[in-house]
């Protein structure tokens, strides 16, 4: 296990190695290419030629690419200083860039809504993965019966429709008519009871759209594993139905829906953009979407390497819980 381990560390650091690579080619080396001075997308609100000369020095865009590259790799690790002229500015590490245009580095911007994503991803996730994959068993058990039907016509339902109708639909009939929930996003740390009522709603909106592909998924992955040769003959010797479903064809049906689970959530660690703007939440998916209109760069880089970190880990995550799920994962 544990070289096993050692083995998915050392392709996590490769791996994160690469992300970091291909986003700074992205946001330096590609506008280059395409005849873009990098300098003028990274200013400030004043935007003269002297402005944009002043980022180019403190950004070093005048040095060549790899000691741009190395710079930008070692403010990720002790932090580095945009200095030009006489301005000094220091960027603490973990430096995931400064914002000219807001005069803020990124990174506690990013801590100070990375909190919200969080909570939003974990509360629907165990909503989503309850719901989805016990109904997506039941489905499977009763194959063809008005549940199965009801069922997936549901999941259907909550595939198809998108999260900004769903929640816009939500919140007007459950906040704004019924007043069951508040429609106010509320620091866990002031009041812990309002905090929980303004999640209630984007949490079941999100866990809607999720629950439904898992209750597909786990219910095609069902029929497939009780068709299977060691089903049959564990029911031959004799074990319970609870036995043979839980113990035995559960192992299997998990599979595929950690491998999902892996990349969905990451991806929401990421921001969920668009619960997160129909809510009004003020985590990583609002920052995104603000930081867009203002052609903020430098929070969009941030906020991409947060995504692609937490995809990359949650996949290591779901790596080790198959090791623990199938012993054969690890040896092989």
């Amino acid at each position: 296990m544990l070289a096993y381990l050692i083995r998915r560390l050392f392709a996590v650091v490769m791996t994160l190695m690469v992300v970091i690579l291909v986003t700074f080619g992205i946001f330096f080396i590609i506008p280059k290419m395409t005849g873009v001075d990098p300098a003028t997308m990274y200013v400030g609100k004043v935007s003269n030629e002297q402005a944009i000369e002043d980022v180019r020095q403190k950004l070093g865009l005048d040095e060549p690419i790899l000691v741009q590259f190395w710079e930008f790799l070692r403010g990720l690790i002790v932090g580095r200083d945009y200095s030009s002229g006489g301005e000094t500015i220091h960027c603490s590490a973990p430096c995931f860039g400064y914002s000219f245009k807001n005069e803020q580095a990124i990174w506690p911007v990013l801590t100070d809504r990375l909190p919200v994503t969080l909570g939003l991803a974990a509360g629907a996730c165990v909503l989503w993965l309850i719901g989805g994959v016990v109904t997506g068993i039941v489905s499977a058990l009763k194959r063809g019966s008005v549940l199965d039907r009801t069922v997936m016509t549901v999941a259907l339902a909550g595939v198809s429709l998108p999260i900004y109708f769903t929640g816009v639909v939500s919140l007007a009939i459950f906040s704004y008519n019924l007043d069951w929930v508040s429609n106010e996003y509320t620091e866990f740390g002031d009041d812990p009871a309002k905090w929980f009522s303004g999640m209630i709603l984007p949490w079941l909106t999100l866990a809607f759209l999720y629950a439904a592909m898992y209750a597909r998924l786990t219910r095609a992955t069902m029929l497939e594993v009780l068709g299977e040769d060691y089903i049959r003959t564990a029911r031959a010797k004799g074990l319970t139905e609870p036995v043979v479903i839980g113990k035995h064809a559960m192992r299997s049906t998990m599979t595929p829906v950690l491998t999902i689970l892996g990349m969905d959530l990451g991806a929401l660690v990421g921001g969920a953009i668009l619960t997160e703007t129909t809510f009004s939440l003020p985590g990583l998916g609002q920052a995104a979407v603000r930081a867009i209109g203002e052609r903020d760069l430098p929070l969009i880089l941030g906020v991409t390497l947060i995504t692609a970190a937490a995809v990359v880990i949650a996949n290591l995550v779901v790596d080790l819980l198959y090791a623990v799920i199938d012993p054969r994962v690890r040896l092989s």
